[in-house]
This record gives structure tokens, C-alpha cells and sequence, in this order.
């Protein structure tokens, strides 16, 4: 890398770091020993600290060397159907984890397709909410007490601090989307 590239790069991380952490320049020189005219010309990228220096102004933006130089992994935001993760129960009810790696986020979107005339598990009380969308068939949403006709082209939502159970009482299979937050699958 070009000297002029690496300042760059290392001061607008310092940048960041010190926003992050709601510093000043000045409050940083303060706490590195350094004046806020250097901070100013490193996170410009127009000086190149001693690694002493550096990691010392690492240090008091509260990480590590090499947490500091680790190069973010880039984001996955579009998912396709040969990373989906299926399910398929005895009675050929699929369930589809359409984003992989939701446990790590709030919400856990399924593709689900329910056989004519089955019912997915009932699910006890949780913390939480659930949303699903039906793309087509019909669904029976019981939610506590209470019984839901569900269409093609609807949607439900509902808070999951009931016992809750969805339904297929069609002749066709039903497809829809279901996200819950937070993941419990």
C-alpha cells in the first residue's frame, strides 16, 4: 500500500473510533498526550504516527491492535435459494430458513409450505413477536382462545406471549412467510 493511502486509511479509522466513542480531539490529545493539532493532521491523514504512538492511541479508544487492523467482513444482505437451510417433516410440511445466519439478528424470516389439511406445532408463550405473510392457500391462525381465517394475499402479527398454532384447513397446500423475533428456530 502507498504511505499516503495508509495514513489515510489509519486516521479515518482513528476518526471513527474517537466519534464512536463521543471524544473530542481535543479530549483524545488529553488522554494520549499529544496535541489536538496532531490528532487533527492524523485523522486527515497527514501524518503517520510512531507504531508507539499508534498503539497507544489505540488503547485509549478502548480496542486492540488487532481488532484495530482486522479488515470488516462485507455485510451478506442478499440471499439466494442455495444458501436457504429446508426442513421437511414427516408429512412433506417444508420450512425454509431463508436468511442462514438470522439467529445473529432480531428477526428470523421462514418460507413455509403446509400440507392440505396439517398444522405446524403449537407453539407455547414466548417473548417476542411473530408476522407472516400467505402467498397462497388458506391458513387458521389460534392465538390463545381464539381462531383466525387467514386468505391469500393477507398478512397476521401478533405478540407471542400466547400459545399460538397455524393451520392448514384447505385442500391445497398453503405457502406463506413467517418472521419472528426474536429467533427461536
Amino acid at each position: 500500500m502507498e504511505q499516503e493511502y495508509v495514513n489515510e486509511h489509519i486516521g479515518k479509522k482513528i476518526k471513527d473510533l474517537r466519534n464512536r466513542n463521543g471524544l473530542t480531539q481535543q479530549e483524545l490529545a488529553d488522554r494520549t498526550e499529544l496535541t489536538k493539532g496532531f490528532i487533527s493532521q492524523l485523522e486527515r491523514g497527514q501524518v503517520s504516527p510512531s507504531i508507539v504512538t499508534l498503539l497507544d492511541l489505540i488503547e485509549c479508544l478502548g480496542t486492540t491492535a488487532s481488532e484495530f487492523f482486522k479488515e470488516a467482513e462485507e455485510e451478506h444482505i442478499v440471499f439466494s435459494e442455495e444458501g436457504f437451510f429446508e426442513k421437511v417433516d414427516e408429512v412433506g410440511n417444508s420450512i425454509q430458513w431463508i436468511v442462514p445466519t438470522a439467529q445473529k439478528y432480531q428477526m428470523e424470516p421462514l418460507l413455509v409450505v403446509l400440507k392440505p389439511h396439517q398444522s405446524l406445532e403449537e407453539d407455547k408463550p414466548h417473548d417476542g413477536e411473530e408476522f407472516g405473510y400467505l402467498i397462497s392457500g388458506r391458513l387458521k391462525l389460534y392465538l390463545g382462545d381464539k381462531v383466525y381465517q387467514v386468505k391469500s394475499g393477507e398478512s397476521f402479527y401478533y405478540p407471542a406471549k400466547r400459545k399460538h398454532r397455524i393451520e392448514n384447513p384447505g385442500s391445497r397446500a398453503a405457502k406463506f412467510v413467517w418472521v419472528s423475533t426474536p429467533p427461536t428456530f
